[in-house]
């Protein structure tokens, strides 16, 4: 009952990816279209809704039950929609496939069948979903150059979440944005499980373990446990280490990092700095992609959390690093922190040449010498301030942050 419920909000409400993917599909000319987010962000129902609106014939398959060798199967889909194709007298036709990652070797059948079609001067159109980022990154690299378009559909923003979901802004910086979570946060010990077991487990076992040779399994759940539960704090790969249970090195956890971040997991954003070899080997300022992430390893709950000012200062900081941090995948602008010494800025954003510095003061003891320093430094474009007298926490989350470089 409840998945259905859920369903149904979901459909009622229309991500912008929709229209987008609309537009696309539209276009005379033929390009694959790939759907590409983390789990649990209605991509699926994004695809039934854009199938509730086309004037014409489509094919809609996923891959869930396929074995992940039976790369036959996508030829055998192919074939489908290019009989329904001739048989409809259409003109052209849609071929939708779900969880396209979990083909091997998916890139290269893809680009076989659409090259022939090419030849063939079929008007077959494609739309492929994926989950894991590093796959449909390979696949797009290493097969599909020149032959396709990404729609990035990121986890959902507070605004979003309150249209589709009316959950409050306190709702929304503890408990995130997951909409299958959003009918179980009044019973806080179901929420949690829901978010370890579908999200977390799932996206670490089906999006990264499966896909990826990794000598350390452990390492790499500890290491995640670990940056969700220190999120919004800079920390080095060497002190992380000496709170792991497993051994390993930095460069191991470097790279463990990196397919957490590809999976819409956790990030580690680096510090800012005039020099690009600096950048690269600065100790990272650790971020969770959905704030839902950091709050099931919380020791307090969410009322709990509401009554303490620096605990609740924490929260509030990690979805604004959530919220920036998804938003940097359309690639509109990077992200950094910065720190000198004890003076510190807790978001530098970038575009070009444009800089771009951000502060998060949510009490008052907090000093904003960080901030002058920086100004001093490096003349930014912008110098904002989140915070009770200035810019709300509330209304920065409103923000669609690349407007801020206009």
């Amino acid at each position: 009952m409840l998945n259905l419920l859920l369903s149904i909000i979901i459909k009622m409400y229309q991500r912008k990816q929709l229209k987008i993917l609309k537009e696309r599909i539209s276009e005379p000319r033929r390009h694959i279209q790939i759907l590409s987010g983390p789990r649990q962000v209605g991509k699926t129902t994004i695809a039934i809704q854009l199938t509730q609106n086309l004037s014409i014939p489509f094919n809609f398959v996923s891959s869930d039950a396929v074995s992940p060798s039976n790369s036959v199967w996508i030829d055998q889909q192919w074939e489908t929609a290019r009989i329904k194709l001739e048989n409809s007298g259409a003109k052209q036709i849609l071929l939708i496939i779900d969880e396209i990652q979990k083909i091997e070797n998916w890139s290269e059948v893809v680009k076989k069948n659409w090259d022939t079609d090419t030849n063939n001067k079929s008007n077959l159109k494609l739309l492929l979903l994926g989950s894991s980022n590093m796959s449909i990154q390979k696949g797009l690299t290493e097969s599909l150059t020149g032959r396709f378009e990404v729609i990035t559909v990121p986890h959902w923003s507070m605004s979003e979440m309150q249209k589709a979901f009316n959950i409050s802004p306190e709702e929304y910086i503890y408990f995130g944005a997951y909409p299958g979570a959003s009918e179980l946060i009044k019973d806080e010990k179901r929420w949690e499980r829901y978010i370890r077991d579908s999200i977390i487990e799932t996206t670490i076992s089906k999006d990264i373990l499966q896909l990826t040779t990794i000598q350390k399994p452990a390492l790499l759940k500890n290491l995640f446990e670990l940056s969700c539960k220190y999120a919004g704090e800079i920390l080095s790969y060497t002190k992380i280490l000496g709170q792991l249970h497993d051994a390993g090195n930095t460069t191991t956890l470097a790279h463990y990092q990196e397919l957490l971040s590809k999976s819409w997991m956790i990030a580690g954003i680096q510090k800012f700095s005039g020099s690009t070899i600096s950048t690269r080997s600065s100790i990272p300022k650790w971020l969770v992609y959905n704030s839902a992430l950091s709050s099931v390893y919380s020791e307090y709950n969410f009322e709990e959390s509401k009554q303490k000012p620096e605990i609740w200062g924490r929260r509030v900081e990690q979805a604004i690093g959530a919220h920036l941090i998804n938003q940097t995948n359309n690639g509109d602008f990077e992200l950094y922190y910065w720190r000198e010494g004890n003076d510190e800025v807790d978001f530098i954003l970038k575009k070009g040449r444009q800089v771009i510095s951000l502060e998060v003061k949510t009490n008052f003891t907090k000093s904003h010498r960080g901030s002058e320093k920086f100004n001093n430094k490096y003349k930014p474009f912008k110098n904002l301030l989140i915070s009770k007298e200035s810019l709300s926490w509330i209304d920065f989350l409103e923000i669609d942050v690349s407007s801020l470089f206009e």
